[in-house]
């Protein structure tokens, strides 16, 4: 973790004579501001996430709910199991997000750092133009998403759990223990068809651990290591987007180079499309892993790696299964993505812009 504590000394005069390490490394910077922005991105978004997984985990092609689009699950699941389900592991998710986030964008900025110091010393060699190309910027995210993904990836399983797990109706529940009473007091029946305890983050936990032990909470990593590739082409798309127009801003000799909030919203969301459309059916093998598996029964349903669910899923599901809940996943991970950024990166300057200001009403303030 990046130690955040500083001695006590003039923030103004610090930020004006002292190195970026002394205050707040940009590392630091990017990294609280990409957690802020993930966490409001996550919000707004999260009840299209928990249909989206639901579409991904669904095995059964037989499913009259295959046919429904997102906004009609999303009804069904409020009419079915209430609001709350909409919303099932937010707490968890909130925590991975931020995590995620935090983690992601400050060893994106070291690595970056680095990278483009390597750009600067080659320029003075005579090769290149000093700044970082595709391939470098490709490097950087994939080095930054590994790191995130052995992280992290724990949360994200309880966070799986949660949203596939279904709360069964009250007439689904009577007619489930209708055949199971007859030979139960009526006091046991009463129990029986009681409302069951809410599915928490305490009970995913206990029933991942039950299932596989430690390793249990990094089911899917594989998958998830290899779709490191999705940030990594995110970045280097946005970033080679917002190359072009700053170059494109600069050649036009407008006075006012910088780039809009809405500029860097419509970047991220494009950047984020073309990342996911490659990266998708590996994010549903994921999910499938993630998610419980049946113990009993087809074992069509039952996976024992990413190899055997890639096979079962191209056997029995056809092609058609590593894509399904695509239009929703599309919808949420763009509006995200650029609610992300949009958000990242206005923090990262009223942040650079607070330190700034406060050195300037630092020296102003001192005593002649």
């Amino acid at each position: 973790m990046p130690n955040a504590a500083s001695p006590p000394v003039s923030v103004g005069l610090a930020f004006l004579n002292a190195t970026p390490k002394e205050i707040m490394s940009d590392a630091l910077i990017n990294g609280l501001a990409g957690a802020g922005g993930g966490i409001i991105a996550q919000l707004i978004t999260y009840p299209l996430q928990t249909v989206n997984t639901r579409q991904q985990t669904d095995r059964d092609p037989q499913k009259e709910k295959r046919n429904l689009g997102t906004v009609e699950q999303m009804f069904q699941v409020v009419k079915q199991e209430g609001w709350g389900r909409l919303y099932g592991g937010l707490t968890p998710s909130l925590v991975g997000t931020a995590a995620s986030q935090g983690v992601y964008y400050y060893f994106y900025q070291i690595f970056r750092n680095k990278a483009e110091a390597a750009a600067l010393a080659r320029k003075k060699k005579g090769f290149g133009d000093g700044s970082v190309g595709m391939v470098s910027s490709l490097v950087v995210a994939a080095l930054s998403g590994c790191v995130n993904v052995l992280l992290t990836n724990p949360i994200w399983v309880v966070v799986t759990r949660m949203q596939t797990h279904t709360k069964k109706s009250l007439s689904s529940r009577s007619e489930s223990f209708s055949s199971e009473t007859e030979s139960l007091s009526s006091k046991e029946v009463i129990l029986a068809a009681a409302e069951p305890p809410p599915y928490g983050t305490s009970h995913a936990i206990d029933e991942i651990y039950g299932e596989g032990g430690i390793w249990g909470f990094w089911k899917g990593v594989f998958p998830t290591l290899i779709m490191v590739s999705n940030p990594s082409i995110q970045f280097m798309l946005y970033e080679t987007l917002l190359k072009k127009l700053k170059k494109r801003r600069a050649l036009s000799g407008k006075d006012n180079n910088d780039v809009t909030a809405l500029e860097i919203f419509l970047l991220g969301a494009l950047a984020k499309l073309g990342a996911t459309v490659v990266t998708y059916p590996l994010l549903v093998v994921k999910s499938r892993l993630q998610a419980k598996q049946v113990t009993n029964g087809d074992q069509r349903r039952q996976y024992n790696g990413t190899i055997d669910a890639i096979l079962k899923m191209i056997r029995y599901e056809g092609f058609y299964g590593f894509y399904k809940g695509m239009g929703t996943k599309i919808v949420q991970s763009v509006l995200a993505a650029a609610v992300l950024f949009m958000v990242k990166e206005e923090l990262v300057r009223g942040t650079r812009w607070l330190l700034t200001r406060g050195g300037i009403d630092s020296v102003k303030s001192k005593p002649a």
